[in-house]
């Protein structure tokens, strides 16, 4: 058995989310090998390399990888697939791109958002927005699998792995890059974070979600929301944490006038503190929750950080 996990990075450094996915690749058995697919990333296959566990990196380096096209990427994925009876990566934006494409030519099942190895062909996932987890089992030679990464921890550095390049596919022409619009910010991402501090429909507004902007700097911590809230103008799309949203597990999560839907709780509930602040004391959110201060949020928060300064 021999496991490929395709890399996500920015051609400088590797994303987080590669960092569990290896683990999760581990779990599986067998060697590991880092597919690092870019444009000048020689610094981001070193940075493979350096990873425990993992035994060789492909380096796939040309201008047409520069922008991770889905196309693209997913063709040199399967240029170096022979061998290999797993192939992984990140449940993220970028995976999710990249594996079906990947499952599709291979005329194999891809199993989705894994939260756990039983064995080698045996995984579990979620279902029904967390409530109920799923045992599954492939009898394909090749397992496509994505993996969620707040299942996993982070696997560590301190690894030698040998680096090696491969030949390019060449540019597939299916699609082309046009722009990219990255929002500026000071705070910690979202997916990443230790500390999230989110918003629910019950901040009221765009303006009074600015009261979480003290409380998250004091704490040093992203921001969030509900998807409530997003849908409501409050908060930008990329702030939305849930099923529909993103995936965390940070250290500390705070709730603020979110009741708890099961859509987000599917998206936060494996944080490993949860705090709550709601007006209703039946509010859902309550039944995760660590701690729960039931008040006026307009009151609570501005006293929690007066209690933190």
């Amino acid at each position: 058995m021999a496991a490929l996990v395709i890399a996500e990075h920015d051609n400088v450094s590797l994303k987080v989310a590669t960092l569990n996915t290896i683990t999760a690749a581990a779990h599986c058995g067998g060697g590991i090998t880092v597919l690092v697919a870019g444009s000048g990333c020689a610094a981001a296959a070193q940075a493979a390399a350096a990873i425990q566990g993992v035994d060789k990196v492909l380096v796939a380096d040309a201008p047409q990888f520069a922008d991770q096209l889905a196309e693209n990427i997913a063709e040199q994925a399967l240029a170096v697939a022979g061998g290999f009876s797993h192939i992984l990566a990140a449940a993220t934006a970028h995976g999710k791109n990249v594996l079906p494409r990947v499952a599709a030519r291979l005329d194999v099942a891809q199993i989705s958002e894994i939260i756990g190895v039983v064995s080698p062909d045996t995984f579990t996932r979620t279902f029904y927005a967390g409530n109920a987890i799923a045992t599954v089992q492939s009898i394909d030679a090749v397992k496509v699998i994505s993996v969620r990464t707040t299942a996993f921890d982070p696997a560590a550095s301190g690894g030698s792995a040998a680096v090696e390049s491969v030949a390019a596919v060449a540019d597939s022409g299916k699609s082309s890059f046009v722009g990219r619009e990255v929002a500026k910010s000071d705070r910690p991402e979202l997916a990443g974070a230790k500390i999230v501090v989110s918003g629910g429909r019950g901040m009221g507004s765009a303006d009074n979600f600015k009261i979480l902007d003290p409380l998250a700097d004091k704490l040093g911590a992203a921001l969030g929301a509900s998807r409530a809230a997003v849908d409501a103008g409050y908060a930008p799309n990329d702030w939305q944490v849930g099923q529909t949203g993103k995936i965390v597990a940070p250290q500390l999560y705070v709730a603020i006038g979110i009741s708890g839907a099961i859509q987000h709780l599917a998206g936060m509930k494996d944080s490993k503190v949860i705090v709550a602040i709601n007006k209703d004391e039946e509010a859902p959110i309550f039944g995760v929750a660590d701690y729960g201060l039931v008040g006026d949020l307009f009151q609570a928060v501005p006293e929690v950080v007066k209690e933190l300064g």
